[in-house]
C-alpha cells in the first residue's frame, strides 16, 4: 500500500492532506502540517484490519476522518487485499457506502465453527 498523497477540503475550507504512513500502520490527515486525524491498521498479504479511528477535536464535524478513511480505503482496493474493520468509525462509513467498495470488505468462508 503505497497510495500518493491526496487532498481534500474540510467543510469550512481548510486544504487536508491525506498520507500513508505503512511504517507507522496508520494513514494520516494533516492541515497545515499538522496531524489532524489518523487511522490505525495492521495489514497481513491478504487482509487489512482497521483497529482505529482519532480526529483532533478542531477538526471534527469537519468531515476530515471520512476523507481519510475513503482515501484509505481506495488505497486498499488497489491491492487485492481485502478489509476488516474493527473500529466502529470505519465499519459504519464502510456499511454507509458498501455500495462503493463492493467485495472489499472481508466475510469468512467459514459458516459453522466446530470442535
Amino acid at each position: 500500500m503505497t497510495a500518493a498523497p491526496g487532498r481534500a477540503v474540510t467543510r469550512d475550507g481548510r486544504e487536508v492532506e491525506l498520507v500513508a504512513d505503512p511504517a507507522g500502520e496508520q494513514y494520516l490527515a494533516r492541515i497545515a502540517d499538522e496531524v489532524v486525524a489518523t487511522v490505525g491498521f495492521q495489514a497481513t498479504d491478504e487482509i487489512v484490519v482497521f483497529t482505529h479511528t482519532a480526529t483532533e477535536p478542531a477538526a471534527e464535524g469537519q468531515g476530515v476522518a471520512g476523507a481519510l478513511v475513503r482515501y484509505a480505503l481506495d488505497d486498499v482496493r488497489s491491492t487485492p487485499r481485502k478489509v476488516i474493520a474493527v473500529c466502529p468509525f470505519v465499519a459504519a462509513w464502510l456499511a454507509r457506502h458498501a455500495d462503493e467498495y463492493p467485495g472489499l470488505d472481508y466475510r469468512s468462508r467459514t459458516r459453522r465453527v466446530s470442535d
